[in-house]
């Protein structure tokens, strides 16, 4: 099993799940984040720090976000690890009850 970070972090991107994360797992988006699921460790220590409830273990991940796996594992090949904590963008609250946002998904 891994954790997911699904469709409820973009444009949020809270990082309060990258501080806890004992082997930075990771990886900072344009407006999103991903877990390398090669690197996780499986200790979920990041699913409670998650202020929009965006990180799922593979196994509860609801069906309409099963196209986030393939995307956190492609994603962190790409971006950069992110270990410390940032400010969340300042619309970052108003964007946790917005719901359906792939479209807004900035990979590059």
């Amino acid at each position: 099993m891994t954790y997911i970070v699904a469709e409820p972090c973009i444009r949020c991107k809270f990082t309060d799940c990258v501080e806890v994360c004992p082997v930075d797992c990771f990886h900072e988006g344009p407006n999103f984040l991903v877990i390398n699921p090669a690197v996780c460790i499986d200790c979920s220590l990041c699913v409670d720090e998650c202020p929009a409830g965006a990180i799922f273990a593979a196994e509860d991940l609801p069906p309409e976000y099963e196209k986030y796996v393939a995307l956190n594992e492609e994603l962190s090949q790409l971006w950069p690890v992110i270990s410390a904590r940032v400010d969340a963008p300042a619309d970052a609250d108003e964007w946790m009850e917005v719901q359906e946002k792939f479209q807004y998904l900035q990979t590059g």
